[in-house]
This record gives structure tokens, C-alpha cells and sequence, in this order.
């Protein structure tokens, strides 16, 4: 068994309640990292828009297929 199908047969195990806790939670990391690092946060609100949009395309098609 390798590594994805561990993973993969773990995350079966998750309800939405966990699955928000991990955004969440990576939400939380994420703030933190920015405000480490405050050259993240100089970039235009537009970027942070075109980086929310291209990381939702592949989830999202993958919603909506068959």
C-alpha cells in the first residue's frame, strides 16, 4: 500500500465537521504566515483573486463532473 492509498483510506474516515477544522486550521497557518512575512501581504487585492479562482478550478470541476 502507498503512501496516497493510506492517505486517501484515512480521509474516508473524515466527517465535514473534521473537514472544517482542517480549513480551518490552515486558514489560522496561513495568517500566520502572513504576518511573518508582510511582503505577502503588498501584493493588489486582484492577485489574491486570481490565485482564489485558479486554486478552485480543479475542486470545483471535480464537483460538478459525473
Amino acid at each position: 500500500m502507498g503512501y496516497f492509498n493510506w492517505v486517501d483510506a484515512k480521509i474516508r474516515k473524515y466527517d465535514w465537521t473534521d473537514i472544517g477544522l482542517i480549513k480551518l486550521s490552515v486558514a489560522g497557518f496561513v495568517l500566520m504566515i502572513a504576518k511573518v512575512w508582510t511582503p505577502l501581504l503588498s501584493l493588489d487585492w486582484s492577485w489574491y483573486g486570481i490565485i482564489c479562482v485558479l486554486a478552485a478550478i480543479k475542486p470545483v470541476s471535480k464537483l460538478f463532473q459525473k
